[in-house]
């Protein structure tokens, strides 16, 4: 006989989310795992800098504060707690939450997860691994979490397990799921694409903002899953924010490539999800269909990039381009040349109206940024350098900051390794230490992506803007962006499906753009589309010179572009 659904609250999207989110979940009502996630690229940069000043550091320090303010209360409710805070040192922030639980007086099972950091055995890694990166982290699955959980432990932390993970493991746990459970992981595998980044699943970051009726902060997500791996996501009774179906399809479409969605577990097919509303704030995922994951696990490098600085200098009023190519060149005669550094960036970003009615609206502002491996040429010899322009530049100038002084940057680097030469460990309660076995593997599904344009009714049209007929989430992935596009109708899908194109999304997007690859992926059953374009952050988000160094407003971007769109599909 099949359990029920397992109840699993997040209560955390990213190092840094809402403190209070864990006590709020677990006070609100009831569940049975409390997850959170904490790690991305750019976070296992950041523990790697805490590490290297102190090797006892390299994991979410905020996670304890979270588990210091709930602890006694999920041991007295029962509510197992599953989070991958350990970043580069899980076996540290295990030892540190039993320390907590001994200065609160509690009795506590901590097991911890492992094998994911490979920075001793970069041999295995594909591309091969040139010099010495500050972190190299496999992503692991959820077996590991699922192992402990079996075992009895309360709490389990983990190192670079993949976000969904965090509830995938729960889930197998709770119903007893073997390996080649496809269909059943690859639904788990969605319901936790859904919660990973909390509060975008409940009306956070959404498009339609004339949607969200309850404009408090919106509480954060519960998935329901069930023995079949399908599931409902929810929030609880009385917290802010919207789930619905648009809340839910946007999260799904947010930082994804194409329609086979490969993990550790399983490789999950996003063109077999169904949605469907379920009572107020109750989304039903289904249908969902898995197949064997790939024979190599992702991994994620980051090495040290060198050093950077950026001054952003203001051009008010008149000649606004005139301006900015006297202080550009200005400035690198002082510095002695571009060819002094390895990198440089200039951006002139246009806020500027002619005529103004205020200051302000009157302003455009020069980014210039620079990049070396000496950080003597990139600190205040560059941002004091700047200043002597303040009287000898053009007229109105200032500078949004203050000289300041260098700072290191990290280059994010994707690649695989053969699961052979990863070692999935889980340490349990008692100590003992146990090898997650390799599921079965499969190859890499291929799904053909849109490349041209469909025939497109004919009828009157009107120019507005794109965002009149789709939402759109956007995100990073490494050095390339997705942006997922939606519709709320059929007739809108299909026109949409038909316009856009990457050599329209080309278009829209302007020079950044131009020369990059870009694929468009299908998603007729969220009436959706994903977008990524590649290599458009360049080195990943700890290196990249946008003013958007994560694409976050990319789609929101687009949205704004005006098109032609039928009359019909308006209103």
């Amino acid at each position: 006989m099949s359990r029920r659904a397992v109840r699993i609250g997040n209560c955390s999207g990213f190092y840094g989310d809402r403190i209070e989110a864990a006590r709020e979940m677990v006070d609100g009502g009831p569940i049975d795992v409390l997850c959170g996630d904490y790690l991305a690229e750019l976070t296992m940069l950041i523990l790697a800098k805490a590490q290297a000043k102190d090797p006892s550091a390299g994991y979410a320090r905020t996670f304890l504060t979270q588990v210091e303010a709930v602890l006694a209360t999920c041991l007295d409710k029962g509510i197992r707690i599953v989070a991958n805070a350990g970043g580069l040192n899980p076996a540290g922030l295990a030892a540190a939450i039993r320390k907590v639980a001994a200065e609160l007086g509690l009795d506590v099972k901590v097991a911890h997860v492992e094998g994911d950091d490979l920075r001793g055995s970069l041999g295995a890694i594909t591309p091969p691994v040139e010099g010495k990166p500050v972190s190299a982290n496999a992503y692991l699955g959820g077996w590991g979490i699922a192992e402990a959980l079996a075992a009895g432990a309360d709490v389990v932390v983990t190192g670079r397990v993949t976000d969904a993970s965090l509830v995938v493991g729960p889930a197998a746990w709770w119903h007893g799921w073997g390996h080649g459970d496809w269909d059943a992981l690859a639904g788990a595998v969605v319901a936790g694409h859904v919660v990973e980044c909390g509060p975008q699943a409940t009306g956070g970051n959404y498009a339609f903002l004339d949607e969200i009726t309850d404009r408090r902060y919106p509480g954060f997500p519960i998935a329901e899953v069930a023995a079949d791996g399908s599931s409902v996501i929810t929030k609880h009774p009385g917290t802010g924010g919207l789930v619905s179906v648009g809340t839910v399809t946007a999260q799904l479409l947010y930082e994804i490539a194409e329609p086979a969605y490969l993990g550790p577990d399983c490789t999950t097919h996003f063109d077999t999800i169904r949605l469907a509303p379920e009572g107020e704030h109750r989304v039903r995922i289904s249908g969902v269909r898995g197949s064997a994951p790939p024979p190599t696990l992702k991994v994620a490098l980051n090495d040290a990039g060198g050093f950077r600085n950026s001054m952003t200098l203001v051009l008010t009023g008149l000649d606004i381009e005139a301006k900015a190519a006297h202080a550009e060149a200005l400035l690198f005669d002082v510095l002695g040349g571009k060819d002094r550094f390895a990198e440089v960036d200039v951006r002139l970003l246009r806020f500027d109206i002619p005529d103004a009615p205020s200051n302000d609206r009157a302003t455009a502002h020069l980014r210039i940024t620079v990049k070396d491996p000496d950080p003597r040429k990139v600190g205040r010899a560059f941002s004091g350098a700047t200043m002597e322009l303040a009287l000898g530049g053009y007229a109105g100038f200032h500078t949004t900051t203050p000289p300041t002084a260098e700072s290191a940057y990290g280059i994010y680097r994707p690649a695989t390794v053969a699961r052979s030469a990863v070692q999935h460990t889980v340490v349990l309660p008692d100590g003992e230490r146990r090898v997650i076995d390799d599921p079965e593997v499969g190859e890499v599904p291929q799904v053909p992506h849109i490349s041209a344009p469909a025939a497109i009714s004919d009828g009157p049209r009107v120019r507005v803007p794109l965002g009149a007929v789709c939402g759109a989430r956007s995100g990073d992935k490494g050095g390339n962006a997705n942006v997922g596009l939606w519709t709320r109708t059929d007739a809108a899908y299909a026109w949409l499906r038909g316009f856009v194109t990457a050599d329209k999304v080309r278009e829209l997007l302007g020079r950044e753009a131009a020369d990059l690859p870009i694929d468009v992926w299908p998603l007729p059953n969220l009436r959706a589309l994903n977008v990524v374009v590649h290599g458009i952050l360049g080195a990943g988000v700890a290196s990249s010179t946008r003013p958007d160094p994560q694409a976050k407003g990319l789609g929101e971007y687009l949205r704004s572009r005006l098109v032609e769109i039928p009359e019909d599909l308006l209103g």
